[in-house]
């Protein structure tokens, strides 16, 4: 497999619509999932994550624990890549777009590090838009 993000955000997605309380994710570069995991839980999207290691397999993996609202409804109504590895795609701030009835977020890879896109415009930082979620 050579998308990581890709591969983490449809297991999300899929733990979703199966109404599943948690999805565990087995990736090759956990430092960069970790990160992009920590921004959907400040961001409300998730309840939160944690590190796990099968000392068997010698395998790391993350358990991610999804979030639901009062009715059972998934709090993540969408999400979905932006930039794949085929076809990146680069967003300066004046230029970045906004998400479904700006209830959404875009997360940015930027030099000063991954971002949500509120924190980019705050800071004047565009770079490649990885996905969004609403």
């Amino acid at each position: 497999m050579t998308d990581h993000i890709s591969d983490m955000l449809t297991r999300i997605r899929n733990g979703q619509r199966a109404k599943l309380s948690t999805v565990t994710l087995h990736p090759s570069s956990p430092k960069i999932c970790f990160q992009l995991l920590e921004i959907l839980r400040e961001e409300g999207y998730i309840r939160g994550f944690r590190e796990l290691y099968i000392p068997e397999k010698a395998q790391q993996s993350l358990q991610v624990l999804l979030k639901y609202g009062p009715q059972g409804e998934p709090a993540i109504r969408s999400i979905f890549r932006v930039s794949t590895p085929g076809r990146r795609l680069y967003s300066t701030t004046r230029a970045l777009w906004q998400p479904k009835s700006t209830m959404g977020i875009f997360v940015l890879s930027t030099p000063r590090g991954l971002l949500t896109d509120r924190d980019a415009r705050r800071l004047n930082a565009g770079g490649e838009v990885l996905f969004g979620v609403y």
